[in-house]
């Protein structure tokens, strides 16, 4: 099967002598489950994957189907593989759902690239652990910077927002800019289970209307999240510019913010290059 490591012996094109490649045997196995569509052929129920790199399809056993019905879409354990002597043969182990099902279409292709979908019981148990609020405890050696109007800036269907900015103008005519950042640090403990359920999956996965998160929700929309009208922990870089936008100097320290908003690319746009009278009077509020 595609991604399969074998032991190949190299022999000679009976044809025109270049050389070919015989399989002798299977060293390892690429894939021990697969997704596929059910389908019933002559009363036979078979497998068919949906991967196109996989055209062997799978039969599967009376008792084998899960209660899944012609064309949903399933998660199977292969049982026996494709060879010369033998059919390949699979067992129903989750049932998906029907294969146009926006839901099922993520799935499907968490499954097929191997991305983490759901969170391990104890990386689910470390984030239900931590605080919902942020503390007077959580204050110590952070600079108190929620008199500031920092607010966020991320398109119209972000959910989770992990950096805000502020400014001010100066005395002489410059400008002092804070940029803050959610400091996740904070509560992912170094090398606990949430830091190392990060490191493997890298980075958040987004689909159209659904994403698969680096970090628990209760962190990635919850308290590593800079909503608006709540305290939240950062990390800031204060940047001072004079008259004509040159950086004069710069400090990066710990902080606690409390964002005034949450606003879009649109409206920012519709602020500065609109000028939007509404937007600006709401701004004057902050």
């Amino acid at each position: 099967m595609h991604g399969d490591r074998v032991l190949v012996a190299i022999e000679r094109s009976s044809r025109d002598g270049r050389p070919e490649g015989r399989v002798l045997r299977v060293l390892e196995r690429a894939h021990l489950t697969l997704v596929g569509r059910i389908e019933l052929v002559h009363d036979v129920a078979r497998l068919v994957p949906v991967d196109p790199q996989l055209r062997e399809s799978f039969l599967v056993p009376r008792d084998g189907a899960g209660g899944a019905r012609p064309g949903e879409v399933v998660i199977a354990q292969i049982e026996t593989y494709p060879e010369r002597s033998q059919l390949a043969t699979a067992r129903v182990v989750e049932v998906l759902g029907a294969a146009d099902d926006p839901a099922v279409e993520i799935r499907v292709a968490a499954e097929r690239f191997a991305l983490p979908y759901a969170f391990p019981p104890d990386v689910l148990a470390a984030a239900a652990a931590i605080p919902k609020t942020v503390t007077e405890q959580d204050f110590a050696g952070r600079e108190d910077l929620r008199q500031r109007p920092f607010v966020t800036i991320d398109g119209e269907t972000a959910r989770d927002f992990d950096d805000a900015v502020a400014i001010e103008r100066l005395p002489d005519r410059g400008y002092r800019l804070w940029v803050a950042i959610a400091d996740v640090a904070h509560y992912v403990a170094s090398g606990g289970a949430i830091d190392r359920e990060a490191l493997n999956r890298g980075t958040s996965v987004y689909f159209p209307g659904a994403c698969l998160p680096m970090l628990p929700e209760a962190l990635s929309n919850g308290i590593c999240s800079l909503n608006p009208a709540v305290d939240r922990l950062v990390m800031v870089a204060e940047l001072d510019f004079d008259a004509r936008g040159q950086r004069q100097q710069a400090r990066f320290y710990a902080g606690v913010i409390h964002s005034r908003a949450r606003l879009t690319y649109t409206e920012v746009a519709q602020l500065l290059v609109e000028r939007d009278p509404q937007l600006r009077t709401r701004m004057r509020l902050w």
